[in-house]
């Protein structure tokens, strides 16, 4: 990287200068989860953006987290390893403006800030750990062009590695979403995987664990009246996550993972309740030989599953839209709105929680 080129990352270290000249280049939005390494790198286009370069990596950051509080020398190196990529694609990309985030392992380790330096000498790369409304606030950002006018309330939630956000908001006078209220439940797929053994009794063992997750989101409910919204017919329900956009492509019987075709889709509560028996009811190997699911995810799709099960039957709205977008997407668009950049929404509506 040049010396004239400001330098990446966007959270600790302060405010990132940027020169109008660098309008037409690049932008980088780094999600850092418990579950995922996540990159994705856009130019602005007309009034949106358009991808040049992405990269996933599955890297367990949060293994062992729930019990130990600190992140494991194992799973720092797998995260570092990716990391490495991540920084060499900027560079070859040449990325002018970055934003690199941390979710929830890193809200919970001991030991992040001495991860972030260690990442920030290796890489280059400098992280913030973000907080839950900050994270919650990113993901409308990206996902509310998906929801549809004609239905006042919206329940988005995230299904992370380490932990799961639903989202409460309202539809305001210029068609964007305020957020009402945020409830981070403090597990995910990685958390349930480690904590629930359901290679013991499955059936049991799945049906307790809906049961419990349903449990924990009884008080937000109560709290915001939304079985009551529920069944007036004024919510919409909308879920990001990987477990979701799994679901939506072995519905599909897509033969290998097409974004375009996830992305948006509609579907309705049955189908997915058939879908998710599909996979529950298959064994191990037999969800790895799915196309869209494959080894790395054949264990976590399970939780991912009970958790989204647990969801839907708190709340029967009927359907599902599902969103392959989240937290990079929202750091892109304000990256860009920032620099003048006229990308389509205006994510200052939902800069702040409405009082509740």
């Amino acid at each position: 990287m040049s010396n004239e080129r400001p330098p990446q990352g966007g959270g600790r270290r302060g405010k990132i200068r940027f020169s109008k000249k660098w309008k037409t280049k690049p932008y980088g939005a780094l999600d850092l989860g418990t579950n995922n390494c996540r990159l994705l790198i856009a130019k602005p286009v007309g009034s949106g953006f358009r991808v040049t370069a992405s990269f996933s990596r599955i890297v367990r950051l949060g293994e062992g987290l729930s019990t130990n509080r600190f992140l494991s020398d194992a799973a720092m190196a797998r995260t570092l390893d990716a990391l490495l990529i991540c920084s060499e694609k900027l560079h070859e990309q040449g990325v002018v403006k970055t934003r690199s985030i941390a979710t929830e392992a890193c809200r919970r380790a001991s030991n992040c800030n001495n991860f972030f330096d260690r990442i920030e000498r290796k890489t280059g790369l400098i992280f913030e750990t973000i907080s839950i409304k900050e994270e919650a606030r990113l993901a409308m950002i990206s996902c509310q062009s998906l929801l549809t006018e004609n239905t006042p309330y919206a329940l988005a939630f995230d299904i992370g590695g380490g932990s799961t956000e639903l989202i409460w908001s309202k539809r305001d006078q210029k068609n964007n979403y305020e957020i009402i209220d945020v409830l981070s439940l403090p597990f995910g797929v990685l958390t349930l995987s480690e904590s629930w053994d359901t290679n013991i009794d499955f059936r049991e063992c799945y049906k307790n664990m809906v049961a419990y997750i349903a449990e924990q989101i009884s008080p937000f409910c109560n709290k915001n009246c939304i079985r009551k919204k529920v069944h007036e017919g004024d919510v919409q329900m909308l879920g990001t996550s990987g477990t979701v956009t799994t679901l939506g492509a072995v519905h599909l019987k897509l033969p290998y993972y097409i974004r375009s075709r996830v992305d948006g889709l509609k579907i309705g509560f049955d189908e997915l309740a058939n879908t998710t028996r599909v996979i529950t009811d298959l064994r191990y190997e037999d969800r790895v030989a799915l196309p869209c699911i494959g080894r790395e995810r054949a264990e976590l799709v399970i939780p991912g599953c009970a958790i989204l099960d647990a969801i839907c039957r708190s709340w029967p709205v009927g359907h599902l839209r599902i969103a392959d977008r989240g937290l990079r997407e929202g750091m892109l668009m304000e990256l860009m709105l920032a620099d003048g950049i006229p990308i389509l929404g205006n994510p200052a509506t939902i800069s702040q929680f409405s009082s509740h």
